[in-house]
């Protein structure tokens, strides 16, 4: 009786084994896209988002594709609204672009992402009749973990206003390359050689203090925190170069250094 219970236990430890080891190996990968991009996904990407219309024809190729890689990836879910192409290729934009030059970066710790049609309020409520649903977007927490909501309507406005520096759906990407180290702090550790670390902390304290001075025109939503401040300015870096450089020329020399890019 002893053999054939020690039998079974080895039958089914194998198996437990088997199944362990095959989860294992596809566990911390995405999978690969079946297909690229449409030629109309290319003609809407083209007319909205300015980071891919502006790159060469060889790394149109490479964004098309990560692109692709994250629809296949990552579920999009409308709550109370219709989710069309157009929004998909947005919040797949908004998740390449500071990741670009990262070729091989995958968004491990995102599954979802919850699209409303406007703002919402920390309840995850929205509606004409409230007055306190003034939250664009969120990276989900505790039993939200892996997931994101943005607001369409805003979505939409930061890739067609682009002058205004801000971009909701690349401020929450931002929070997640943040939060990919394990800290949520404003220092993008996976991105930032250790040299610079110390100088970017200077660099985000020094800009803090204008901002709270009223002598900076970067939003003053960035002073919230460390956190906060990485997140909108990136938006910045990103929506207006050429204005961010000109007005934050030392931040944005170490911002070229985190996100690898080069005029």
């Amino acid at each position: 009786m002893h053999d054939l219970y020690a039998a079974i236990f080895l039958v089914v430890f194998a198996g437990f084994l088997i199944w362990f080891f095959k989860y294992l190996g596809k566990s911390g990968r995405w999978k690969i896209p079946k297909g690229g991009l449409t030629k109309k996904d290319r003609l809407i990407m083209a007319s909205k988002v300015r980071f891919y219309k502006d790159l060469p024809d060889e790394e149109k190729k490479l964004f098309e594709f990560k692109t692709a890689e994250f629809l296949a990836n990552v579920k999009i879910t409308g709550i109370g609204v219709k989710v069309t192409r157009s929004d998909e290729l947005l919040i797949a934009a908004s998740a390449v672009i500071p990741i670009f030059r990262f070729p091989e970066w995958q968004y491990l710790n995102l599954s979802e992402v919850l699209l409303y049609e406007k703002s919402f309020n920390d309840s995850f409520q929205t509606g004409d009749d409230m007055h306190d649903h003034d939250i664009s977007g969120m990276v989900g927490d505790g039993y939200m973990n892996g997931k994101m909501i943005l607001s369409k309507h805003d979505l939409h406005w930061g890739f067609k206003n682009e002058w205004d520096g801000s971009n909701v759906g690349i401020h929450e990407f931002i929070h997640l390359i943040d939060k990919a180290d394990g800290s949520v702090d404003g220092i993008p550790k996976l991105f930032l050689e250790h040299q610079y670390i110390v100088p970017w902390v200077e660099l985000i304290h020094q800009n803090i203090g204008q901002i709270m001075q009223g002598r900076s025109d970067i939003n003053p939503y960035g002073a919230t925190d460390k956190t906060e401040f990485f997140a909108v300015v990136s938006e910045y870096f990103f929506e207006n170069p050429k204005k961010f450089k000109a007005n934050h020329p030392d931040l944005y020399e170490l911002m070229e250094k985190i996100f690898r890019v080069k005029e």
